[in-house]
């Protein structure tokens, strides 16, 4: 299973490397950066030991396609997408917070309701709620950003502008943001069949002063979906939602033993389950995007992305 899950390129201009959980990005002169999804996997901000076929792939091309179909209403960083794994966009200096959104009681917030908090990053959650149940309005629940091996925390908002990590002005623009990509991607969504449930939004401000989405939008890493057929009829019965976000795998790593917590250990995944969970991936890619997924020729990945890349670069 050929994947890539660590990149060394030395592309010229290159001015320095920064490795995330999934994505490295390499600064350019002339206030460019290049991102390259890799093949990581990760979950209760642990990067699992293997990677997933295809997987960065699947989270680059979804990115690109709502950078796109959100460009009307929020600028983004985005330039352009010169291989499956790459993108190319203008530097920035990100916002030290994710702006976490949610339109229903699900997962992390679940967790918190049933361990029987009423109130999420300063935001109350409403009495006689069960999971998966609809908030009357979405609530942003924003999360500290955490550097890498780090667990990202909770916030609110008035700690936010207490501790001066965003200003004012620009928090009530990162909320406003957050609420309109919210909305069209609802209705993205919608036009698939699926309900998006809850997802978190990242921005940096250019050398202009722009504030611009950055990083990665709508896929199943930063999103969870549900599917819009049975929703009401399994929340009638108290049953599990069937679920399109990485979950699954969330769900697969309880069941044996791990949720990032000190001393647990990562369980061995084995070929054969890598395997389902790049099958999920590609569900989830043809679902989210309504069109069959193709895929790269992953015969010898870092050569293929620097061939795109210097070829790009010379352009």
């Amino acid at each position: 299973m050929n994947t890539i899950t660590d990149t060394n390129f030395n592309f010229p201009g290159q001015q320095s490397v920064y490795k995330g959980k999934v994505r490295e990005v390499y600064t350019m002169k002339d206030d460019l950066l290049i991102m390259v999804a890799t093949d990581r996997l990760s979950a209760f901000d642990v990067v699992m030991p293997k990677g997933i076929p295809y997987k960065g792939q699947i989270l680059n091309q979804i990115a690109t396609k709502m950078m796109y179909a959100t460009k009307d209403i929020v600028p983004n960083w985005l330039m352009a997408t010169p291989d499956p794994n790459v993108a190319i966009g203008y530097a920035c200096e990100p916002f030290k917070v994710e702006m976490v959104i949610r339109g229903y009681l699900s997962g992390h917030a679940a967790r918190e309701y049933k361990a029987g908090k009423r109130t999420l990053c300063g935001v109350t959650m409403p009495e006689g709620m069960q999971e998966n149940d609809k908030f009357p309005d979405p609530i942003i629940t924003p999360a500290t950003k955490a550097e890498k091996g780090d667990h990202d925390e909770d916030i609110s908002k008035e700690d936010i502008l207490k501790r001066g990590i965003v200003s004012k002005d620009d928090y009530e623009v990162l909320e406003n943001y957050t609420k309109a990509l919210f909305k069209r991607g609802s209705e993205i969504a919608s036009q698939r069949g699926l309900i998006l449930v809850d997802t978190k939004y990242e921005f940096g401000k250019t050398k202009d002063g722009e504030i611009v989405l950055i990083d990665e939008i709508h896929t199943p890493d930063s999103s969870r979906y549900f599917y819009a057929e049975g929703y009401e009829e399994r929340q009638s019965k108290g049953q599990a939602q069937r679920q399109l976000s990485k979950e699954f795998v969330r769900q697969w790593l309880i069941s044996n033993g791990f949720q990032g917590l000190e001393g647990q250990v990562v369980p061995e995944m084995s070929n054969e389950y890598i395997e389902t969970v790049s099958d999920r991936y590609i569900e989830l890619y043809e679902n989210i995007t309504g069109e069959p997924f193709i895929k790269a020729d992953i015969s010898n990945i870092e050569e293929r992305i620097e061939r795109n890349v210097l070829g790009y670069l010379n352009r």
